[in-house]
């Protein structure tokens, strides 16, 4: 696959305690495979959906206790470059640029409103190797309070384009406030943002949903629940696909989308 344009989502991983219990649920309900846990980086195991690694799963570092969540990773022609954007707009390095042996550079950082994020400069490993198909990362959001300084901070770091949804009629969409950000024109979208409204708990923070493609909505969120998994929302239809957000039994929080099950208009964006 060629490499990701500056700003494109590129990578997911996420850090489980129990790293066999998780290979378990997403080998399920997700239909991954794994390759070798690779102990000079810290037992990092890749996933694999038909041959093509998608995402990968690791244990938490010595004497870490941070929860298990997924940590998406935006595509950078120079790490080092981008966490100076970073902290220029007012954003925090969680972790500065570090070299993974051959494989590339990594940063993570956190946007002013409080969502986390990883920053990737390829080097061996460009990225996800299967995109938008089932068992593979298929879109991102990143929900916030604080839509002004998520919006203002991503168009600083990242050199993404901007258009605002047009509720339009739909009495669902009725004061919702999504931006959509894009590489290279509006025709490439790469990174939706969702205001966060009441609905959501004050205590939940900002956070990046990942989208994980999947042939079956339901099924999925029947196989989540099996599991000991939660359903937070949905399954739901959408001009986009039928959704659901999910949590796995470690408490990641993710989406699951079937991209085939389209319902109703494609909103217009100005």
């Amino acid at each position: 696959m060629a490499e990701f344009p500056e700003g494109a989502p590129c990578w997911a991983d996420a850090m489980f305690s129990d790293v066999e219990g998780a290979k378990e649920f997403y080998g399920d309900v997700l239909g991954w495979t794994f390759g070798e846990a690779s102990s000079e980086y810290g037992n990092y195991t890749q996933a694999y959906s038909d041959g093509k690694a998608v995402a990968a799963v690791v244990p938490p570092m010595p004497g870490g206790d941070a929860p298990s969540q997924w940590c998406l990773y935006f595509a950078s022609s120079d790490a080092a470059a981008t966490a100076e954007k970073i902290k220029a707009a007012g954003g925090t390095l969680m972790m500065e640029p570090m070299q993974v042996g051959t494989f590339g550079t990594m940063a993570i950082a956190k946007e002013p409103s409080g969502a986390v994020f990883g920053v990737w400069q390829p080097g061996e490993h460009k990225g996800f190797e299967k995109l938008g198909e089932s068992g593979a990362y298929a879109w991102a959001e990143v929900f916030t309070r604080e839509p002004d300084k998520a919006d203002g901070f991503l168009s600083q770091v990242f050199p993404y384009e901007s258009q605002q949804m047009d509720p339009g009629d739909d009495p669902e969409a009725s004061g919702m406030d999504f931006n959509v950000f894009s590489v290279g024109g509006p025709q490439n979208p790469v990174l939706g943002r969702m205001r966060m409204g009441e609905e959501f708990p004050p205590e939940i923070p900002s956070y990046v949903q990942v989208y994980f493609a999947v042939p079956d909505c339901d099924e999925a969120v029947a196989k989540t629940r099996k599991h000991g998994g939660q359903l937070h929302f949905g399954p739901m239809d959408s001009p986009f696909g039928r959704f659901a957000a999910v949590t796995d039994p470690q408490g990641a929080a993710f989406a699951v989308i079937d991209l085939s099950t389209t319902v109703g208009e494609m909103p217009s964006f100005g």
